[in-house]
């Protein structure tokens, strides 16, 4: 068994590395500089697009896209250890590098199902980090844990379909280059098969019967970098019938499809989190004195920052394993460790934050340290991609399937 990265993750990574240190970190402070002296908080800061055109240049773009003739053709596993890096500035990074969600799983999706013409118009643009896009699945009104549940409608009219329903927590809906909405909703409500009612339409976001009501706050927080959380209404939108991605009631299989790799890059990127919160901790730890000594000297604090590094160390192989088996087997053949790194990651990582939080004291959940940012995205990534609850339901009854 060979844990060493390859030649091209190993020189990718060192680029990587060295581009985070020379562009990005320096820019997290710019980036809220120059925001707050934009006319929208959700225009794009100028040193975004300057880091955008750099990684370009370094040819740090796409790497998320298995895909050689869209993406960087990495596996999962040589894309793992990158994702890793940028989730150390998880707001930031992704983007820069064109490899932030939702764009990343859109990209996947048009990749993987759309015809040659939506490729034409949407992917090669998204692919060139022209424009934004969004994906509207999660309602309102209902549970969309189980996404059988969702009621908005996509009804065939002659040449056209006919989109009613309103969506929330819709990702990059904020953004003023998101031209495109991935939309699931139901074709045949009342088909048999409850995983072949639903279908996915691109639809304009320029289309009429759009609106884009209001942006959802994540813990306070508006998220400009990924173009913010909306809740969106869907009146009556008609757009033709060649918007379709796939076939009708092919709608959960993509669904499926897209969410797989979206968990494991979630997964990737929480492990960068939890490293750049375990500097913090050392950083902090070695240079604040309280009660005579330094807090490195406090055994609790050694004590967190030691547990720290073991769950780090215990989750980032299980995630590595898991983007082996996802290249080796397909998603499917890696299902159970998917899910199994989707309920452990997120729950652990918020943890090592929450302890990073505490031992900044009141700066830790200020906004001179990216903690409390850190925090609010993991957290969320305990519902995202589906509740961890309803992962260890599947899970279990695919372990306990073994014994009847």
């Amino acid at each position: 068994m060979d844990f060493a990265f390859d030649a091209r993750t190993e020189e990718l990574r060192a680029r990587l590395l060295a581009f985070m240190d020379e562009y990005v970190y320096p820019a997290e402070q710019v980036v809220h500089e120059q925001r707050a002296r934009l006319a929208s908080p959700w225009q794009t800061p100028p040193v975004v697009e300057e880091l955008r055109a750099e990684a370009r240049r370094q040819g740090l773009w796409n790497l998320f896209l298995p895909d050689a003739e869209y993406g960087a053709g990495l596996t999962n596993l040589q894309y793992a250890p990158l994702a890793e890096i940028t989730g150390r500035s998880p707001q930031l990074a992704p983007t820069v590098t064109n490899c932030a969600a939702p764009d990343t799983g859109n990209m996947e999706v048009l990749a993987q199902f759309g015809d040659e013409a939506q490729k034409k118009q949407w992917l090669e643009p998204l692919l060139a980090g022209e424009i934004r896009s969004a994906f509207a699945m999660t309602e309102p009104e209902v549970a969309s844990s189980d996404a059988t549940n969702i009621t908005t409608r996509i009804e065939r009219d002659g040449d056209e379909y006919v989109i009613t329903g309103r969506k929330w927590y819709i990702s990059g809906a904020m953004h003023p280059d998101c031209k495109i909405f991935i939309v699931m909703g139901k074709t045949d409500p009342d088909g048999p098969d409850i995983r072949r009612q639903q279908s996915m339409v691109l639809v304009p976001r320029d289309t009429p019967g759009v609106r884009v009501e209001r942006a959802m706050r994540v813990f306070g927080y508006e998220d400009h970098y990924h173009g913010g959380h909306a809740e969106v209404v869907f009146d009556h939108v008609r757009v033709p019938a060649s918007n379709l991605i796939g076939e009708e009631g092919g709608g959960f299989a993509i669904a499926q499809a897209r969410l797989g790799p979206g968990r494991i890059h979630h997964c990737m990127r929480l492990i960068g989190m939890a490293e750049r919160a375990i500097e913090l901790m050392c950083r902090r730890a070695v240079s604040r004195t309280a009660f005579g000594k330094p807090l490195a000297q406090q055994g609790v604090i050694r004590n967190w920052i030691a547990d720290a590094r073991v769950t780090v160390e215990q989750l980032r192989l299980l995630v590595l394993k898991t983007a082996w088996l996802m290249d080796t087997v397909g998603n499917k053949g890696a299902h159970t460790e998917i899910q199994a790194i989707k309920i452990a990651t997120p729950r652990a990582v918020v943890d090592i934050l929450d302890r990073a939080i505490q031992l900044h004291g009141a700066g830790g959940v200020s906004q001179d340290f990216p903690l409390a940012e850190l925090y609010a995205g993991a957290r969320t990534l305990m519902l995202a991609d589906g509740p961890d609850e309803v992962h260890q339901r599947s899970l279990a009854r695919r372990e306990l399937k073994k014994y009847l």
